[in-house]
């Protein structure tokens, strides 16, 4: 059996990587890894959302998103890929700055599991004497109150006011740790190790002189945090500086990540490991006029659809017999993670509920792009009582590769965008294309069955 280390990375942009970039990010690190040493999957896309329905997603195998919200584990079934292979002699560590993950009990079928303390307004430790000071205005950040009256742009940088060179910014500690895990525990094989990274979710707080490589003229307040709302909010100058704080964090992450697959490899760990490397969903940073991914926004009336800068994700595979630098147009999900790396491993999971995903090992073993016909992406909502879906809703998204389709557009009807000719869906063409809305739509009804839906979520989500 070979080792497995899933690496995860939060709010990572599919677009951040190589020639997929819509703007220029500096990600050298996990360019390399996708050209010389992985698989990349190129048609990732998250399966329940956002943070923790994704990662449940992948440590069950089944898929949440229709039955229950954002929730521990344990009240998601009987799954979980570390109590799992523990059972089949694996040694299972969990690594993270995650902030949500303890909280969600994720660490219990770990037989070890650490966590470095203080992302997005985890509270571990008080500072009352010093005031909390204001970073941004409030009115150009998520100004939902956190700890007493502050947002969490302000909480974040109280919490951790003596962090500022970059050692000490957490996806560089957290990746030391991973270092020197692998260092004293390489030989223990196999074992599962799962790190994740929260970075670059915001607050984004990466060193100044890296945004200024982005955007070296703003002289601005400087904007640390999306606004969960309309991007219009913003003026064109400080919607940059907001993209270029998330750009450099970016970076610091695909550098951070770069040296644990370097310690995999002076490790001499590839041909008995099994690495991912993924994500759990976007973020818009002025696309569709919104920044964040879900809205919370107290003027923003709209519905927020998972359109592909949320929903599409990188996912890049690499170690044992998988090929190396190859790219897979093909469509696949979390749910897909568990039965894929079991099998690469030479592991049966034995999961006590069955999988709804489904491997696709063999399709990356020999580099052939065939795999799912759909994929779906959505959040768990409570309908209203007439059996509608609450306005302002996250809503879900549909794609074939070449159609993206969202049931529920931004003022409620549906949208269809051809993601070939239009990858970030700005040009709405469902008026002359109904027959495309129609399949679409069909296959959506058929994907909600075959996960044995609620009649009434079906018909909210598939109604003409």
């Amino acid at each position: 059996m070979k080792n497995i280390i899933l690496l995860i990375t939060d709010t990572f942009r599919y677009d951040n990587l190589g020639q997929r970039a819509q703007r220029p990010v500096h990600t050298p690190e996990l360019d390399a890894f996708a050209a010389d040493r992985a698989t990349a999957v190129e048609g990732f896309h998250a399966g329940s959302f956002p943070t923790i329905p994704h990662r449940t997603d992948i440590a069950t195998g089944r898929l949440g998103w229709p039955h229950y919200p954002w929730q521990p584990i344990d009240l998601s079934g009987r799954n979980h890929i570390a109590r799992q292979l523990s059972r089949q002699g694996y040694a299972t560590q969990l690594l993270c700055d995650c902030p949500h993950l303890f909280n969600a009990r994720f660490q219990q079928g770990f037989q070890a599991a650490y966590q470095h303390r203080g992302q997005e307004g985890d509270r571990h430790l008080l500072h009352l004497n010093d005031d909390i000071e204001e970073v941004m205005p409030r009115a150009k950040t998520r100004a939902t109150p956190s700890f007493q009256g502050r947002t969490l742009a302000d909480l974040h940088r109280w919490i951790n006011r003596y962090a500022n060179r970059e050692e000490e910014m957490f996806c560089a500690r957290t990746a030391a740790t991973t270092v020197r895990w692998l260092e004293e525990n390489h030989r223990a094989s196999p074992f599962f190790l799962w790190v994740d990274l929260f970075d670059p979710h915001e607050p984004w707080d990466p060193p100044e002189y890296l945004v200024r490589t982005y955007d070296p003229d703003y002289d601005g307040e400087p904007m640390l945090h999306c606004n969960y709302g309309p991007a219009s909010d913003y003026s064109p100058e400080e919607l940059n500086n907001l993209w270029a704080h998330y750009a450099a964090e970016t970076q610091l992450v695909d550098r951070h990540l770069g040296r644990i697959l370097q310690k995999v490899d002076d490790l001499r760990l590839w041909d008995e490991t099994i690495v991912v490397v993924t994500s759990d969903h976007g973020t818009s940073l002025g696309e569709h006029d919104r920044t964040g991914k879900s809205n919370i926004s107290d003027h923003d009336p709209r519905y927020w659809p998972i359109y592909p800068e949320v929903s599409h994700v990188p996912f890049l595979i690499a170690g044992g017999d998988v090929p190396r630098g190859k790219s897979l147009d093909m469509l696949a999900q979390p749910v897909d993670i568990q039965p894929t790396v079991g099998e690469l491993a030479g592991v049966d999971p034995a999961p006590l509920e069955p999988f709804d995903g489904t491997s696709f090992a063999t399709a990356v073993l020999e580099s052939r792009p065939d795999h799912r016909d759909l994929a779906v992406t959505g959040t768990f909502v409570r309908l209203g009582d007439d059996g509608t879906c609450p306005g302002k809703s996250v809503t879900p998204w549909v794609t074939d590769g070449r159609w993206g389709f969202a049931p529920v557009g931004h003022q409620g009807a549906a949208e269809l965008y051809d993601l070939r000719a239009d990858p970030f869906a700005e040009t709405d063409v469902s008026a002359a294309h109904g027959d495309v809305v129609a399949k679409m739509r069909s296959g959506l009804k058929d994907h909600l069955r075959a996960h044995a839906a609620d009649e009434d979520l079906v018909a909210c989500w598939t109604a003409d």
